[in-house]
């Protein structure tokens, strides 16, 4: 009897090892899977939202290439290429300027208006801050004061000819200012033109009958 139920007892091990040897590893498996799944998953949401949150100036429509900065910080340039049939396109391109703070932006038509500047300007240049009338909207408040973007790619190009932004629209704004002050002194003789007699006109003697005439004394012209 004692062998038999020695023989039972080995006969049970197997049929207690075997079920859990059964739902561990296909557990195990599937655990693995599931790991493995989520890295997967999580690896492609990564690099989903990298690609489609990656600002390349490459990728712009040439209407708002200019004064957009990529992701990189550096900044887009519309330059023109010839085609195989002779004719100049234009394309978008990475610079090696790099915006200071500033990443993944497009410039916004408010402030393409209110400084003056314009997106299908070819390359970056200084030049225009030799233009008065562009200085003028470049240093005015509604543009210096809210386009932070504009602003410090032409504080950077004025750096590097050696002058300063803010003294470039100090100066703008003295000069502005005298020559509003010479319009306002001298408004009677840039006056609108009028019919009536003028001053001159006016003391002028009516012509005499007789040949002969006395010296009239003429005011001098206003000033």
């Amino acid at each position: 009897m004692h062998v038999s139920s020695a023989g039972k007892s080995l006969h049970s091990i197997p049929n207690i090892i075997k079920p859990q040897e059964k739902s561990t590893f296909p557990k195990q498996k599937s655990s693995f899977c599931t790991k493995m799944k989520m890295i997967v998953f999580l690896a492609f949401a990564l690099f989903l939202q990298g690609s489609l949150g990656e600002l390349l100036c490459e990728e712009l429509p040439v209407g708002l290439c200019s004064f957009s900065i990529a992701s990189s910080g550096k900044r887009c340039l519309l330059e023109t290429f010839a085609t195989n049939n002779g004719n100049l396109e234009f394309q978008c391109k990475t610079s090696e300027v790099v915006a200071i703070n500033l990443h993944e932006y497009i410039e916004a038509d408010e402030c393409v208006s209110s400084c003056g500047v314009d997106r299908k300007s070819i390359g970056i240049s200084s030049d225009s801050l030799l233009d008065s009338q562009f200085t003028a909207k470049l240093c005015s408040p509604q543009c210096y004061q809210n386009c932070p973007n504009i602003v410090d790619l032409y504080y950077n190009l004025a750096l590097g000819e050696g002058a300063f932004l803010p003294d470039l629209c100090k100066s703008q704004r003295t000069s502005l200012r005298r020559s509003m002050a010479q319009i306002q002194s001298s408004g009677a003789a840039l006056g609108p033109v009028s019919t009536a007699a003028g001053p001159m006109s006016a003391a002028a003697p009516a012509p005499a009958s007789s040949g002969s005439s006395s010296p009239v004394d003429c005011a001098p012209a206003p000033m």
